[in-house]
């Protein structure tokens, strides 16, 4: 009897625990009570995060789902991770896709009426908006009107580009948008919003805590030069531990109150923004650059340099290397990448047209300026106009001249140094890719410098490449030193002498103060005649006396040549000058020549019609 009644009890314990174990993996057991909303920027945030989690993490294999479903699911999972990912790349469609699951798991989980809506940002009281709010509401609607030219539509409306007299400057001028500008510009906007327009602000605060770039988030969307963070206020080191000192430095912006702006050649302090905290800057940093798995970013390596989806460079740097955490985005306006909207000032077809020679005409030439000059942006420009007929080949730091983006048909291929493969391995594996134009996006080490001289001398038809020299003189210097450091040459004289036959023109470009940008001067470099013949009339000379000092004259020739003979003459065909562009030097007659051998017949024709800007002056 007893053995009879413990089996009815194991076969009813087991009748149970199945039909548990069915309810569960069909997913109809009883929900668990669930926790009241938390109407707050920081509750929801962290409900987006674990729902997420929860989504892209948890085995279907639990749900006891059809064999459609299941692979429904999976698909959609692997989008919504796709997504994720992407997102934080810098690719503004995974951006728009994440926002949007982000809106409907809100929408499904909490009550988002007007009045919930407020409580999490009060739109309905103005007063109580920080700076930050303002500028995102004013960014918002501006964004529903001109798309991603809407920061250059406010600060251009506003003039928020302009250099300002500030006290805590020593009434120097500074570029700077403060707290009390934009709330300004918010009260004579007064903006109205739409019970949508408060939800997508929302949806955007979340989704900039939580996986996009806190405050600079749309403002790396934008249509600007570039935007940077940690570059200014007292780094950790100074407010740590600091005790009595600790109170005086409670009002001094610190590392993560910096956020900068690059925009039109300037570099303008947006200080009524700030990430609120080293670890939120912290974040920013070590996911911006994470676009293609480029490494893991450690106090070894000290920084990274990398592109991001939209062809953004990313530059991240952390400490012991630096201060403090920081960050560098540059964008490249692909879309003015002609040389007719880079140059507009008066007379710009001088330029416009002799660029479009030196290119087609073949010439090797240096795009030479400081940095934000538009150095890659005019290269960019150039390369149009070579013949479809060459293949491009490119090696960059990173993808920053994304030529197959503007140029979709041509044959281009571009490389880039890796931490296992240098720029040297990179420029030498070219040579086997049937290149007939390098173009190097910076000459920035010694290897790459005597590389670029030796492959313009023998590899390829020309060749277009940046550097940061300041005059033709210091290019010359440079590229000569680094011939001589990688042991291509010992003797300098020799050295100068094949970067002197390699270089045909220097572009040199100029940023001014106010960001206007230009090009300085246009230069050819002449080599001038080397081989020819001593004096030798010490020999018709009749007494001792006369022999003697003209065969010193022979002598004090042969050391000024040895010594301090010029090798090139540095000629302006184009200079800047007083707000335009003038012509000033005409072509040298070789380099004439050299031109008119590589144009066909009708571009012959409007060559030597282009020269005419210079008169009638030539040489013979």
């Amino acid at each position: 009897m007893m053995a009879a009644w413990h089996g009815m009890l194991i076969l009813g314990l087991l009748l149970v625990g199945g039909s548990l174990l069915f309810l569960r993996m069909n997913r109809i057991m009883p929900d668990q009570p669930k926790e009241a909303p938390i109407y707050t920027l920081e509750g929801m945030t962290d409900y987006i995060k674990h729902t997420l989690h929860e989504l892209t993490s948890t085995n279907l294999s639990d749900y006891g789902l059809s064999e459609e479903e299941y692979r429904r699911r999976k698909s959609k999972r692997a989008e919504l991770k796709r997504a994720l990912r992407g997102a934080t790349s810098g690719d503004l469609r995974d951006k728009q896709y994440v926002k949007q699951v982000i809106a409907d798991l809100l929408t499904h989980h909490f009550t988002l009426d007007e009045v919930s809506l407020n409580r999490l940002i009060p739109f309905d009281n103005p007063e109580q908006l920080t700076s930050q709010d303002h500028f995102d509401i004013l960014l918002h609607k501006y964004k529903q009107q001109h798309g991603y030219e809407a920061l250059s539509q406010l600060i251009q409306r506003y003039a928020l580009d302009e250099a300002k007299l500030l006290e805590d400057e020593g009434n120097e001028e500074a570029y700077r948008i403060t707290a009390e500008e934009i709330a300004e510009i918010y009260e004579q906007e007064q903006p109205p919003l739409e019970m949508q327009d408060k939800l997508e602000l929302v949806v955007q605060r979340i989704y900039q805590l939580y996986k996009g770039f806190s405050v600079v988030d749309e403002l790396r969307d934008m249509r600007v030069d570039g935007i940077s963070g940690g570059v200014s206020g007292i780094p950790p080191s100074v407010w740590e531990g600091e005790g009595t000192a600790q109170a005086r430095l409670r009002e001094v912006p610190r590392s993560y109150d910096s956020v900068w702006l690059f925009y039109q050649g300037k570099s303008i302090h947006l200080s009524f923004l700030s990430f609120g905290s080293e670890q939120e800057l912290r974040r920013v940093c070590q996911n911006i650059y994470k676009h293609n798995f480029p490494g893991q970013l450690s106090e070894a390596n000290g920084y990274k340099v990398n592109e991001m989806a939209d062809g953004s460079r990313v530059v991240v740097l952390r400490p012991r290397l630096t201060e403090s955490w920081a960050f560098f985005v540059r964008k490249f306006d692909v879309q003015s990448a002609a040389l007719e909207q880079l140059l507009q000032d008066e007379h710009a077809e001088l330029p416009i047209g002799l660029i479009r020679f030196l290119v087609m005409g073949e010439r090797i030439t240096a795009i030479t300026g400081a940095q934000g000059s538009g150095k890659t942006t005019l290269l960019m420009a150039m390369v149009r106009h070579i013949s479809a007929l060459l293949p491009i080949r490119v090696q960059e730091m990173s993808f920053e001249l994304q030529l197959r983006k503007i140029y979709p048909n041509r044959n281009i291929l571009s490389l880039r140094e890796t931490d296992t493969i240098s720029g040297q391995a990179g420029l030498d594996i070219q040579k086997k890719t049937d290149g007939s134009v390098n173009i190097l996006g910076e000459v920035a080490t010694d290897p790459v410098a005597a590389w670029m001289v030796q492959m313009a001398q023998v590899a390829s038809l020309f060749t277009l490449f940046t550097h940061h020299a300041k005059t033709f003189r210091d290019l010359v210097y440079a590229l000569r030193n680094s011939l001589l450091k990688t042991g291509v040459f010992t003797n300098e004289r020799i050295a100068e002498q094949q970067v002197v036959s390699v270089i045909n023109f220097d572009i040199h470009l100029r940023r001014d103060l106010d960001g206007r940008r230009y090009i300085e001067r246009i230069t050819e470099c002449v080599p001038l005649e080397q081989e020819t013949d001593y004096p030798t009339s010490f020999r018709e000379q009749s007494t001792l006396e006369g022999k003697m000092s003209a065969f010193m004259d022979t002598m004090t020739t042969y050391f000024q040549r040895s010594t301090d003979r010029p090798l090139y003459e540095a000629r302006n065909v184009v200079e800047f000058q007083n707000g335009q562009y003038v012509a000033v030097h005409p072509l040298s007659a070789p380099c004439r020549s050299a031109i008119l051998e590589r144009l066909s017949g009708p571009d012959q024709a409007a060559f030597l019609a282009f020269l005419s800007h210079w008169g009638d002056e030539h040489e013979a």
